[in-house]
């Protein structure tokens, strides 16, 4: 089950698994997204290729229009995966 929660601080809450059968859903969620903007992974368990996409068509759309995210509370494997996946040097990473 993947959740996202818009906290009035303006920080993103991600939780539980960002997978192929969540990316519209967090696709969907993203796009309400147009500024500057951190997302706490703390209770992200898990995240695959789909969501990782998702991610970069957000990341790439706020580039355009100045804005990015930072990403914050990653696990050790979530870690890992944007390691290996070099999107550690698409996100600031926390």
């Amino acid at each position: 089950m993947f959740r996202v929660t818009f906290e009035n601080s303006g920080e993103v809450l991600l939780a539980g698994r960002l997978d192929a059968a969540a990316a519209e859903e967090a696709a969907a969620a993203f796009a309400k997204i147009t500024t500057s903007t951190r997302m706490n992974f703390k209770d992200l368990e898990y995240i695959s290729s789909a969501g990782l996409g998702v991610l970069f068509a957000a990341q790439k759309r706020l580039k355009a229009a100045g804005h990015g995210l930072t990403l914050t509370n990653l696990n050790g494997h979530i870690r890992d995966v944007f390691k290996y996946a070099r999107f550690d040097l698409v996100f600031q990473i926390e």
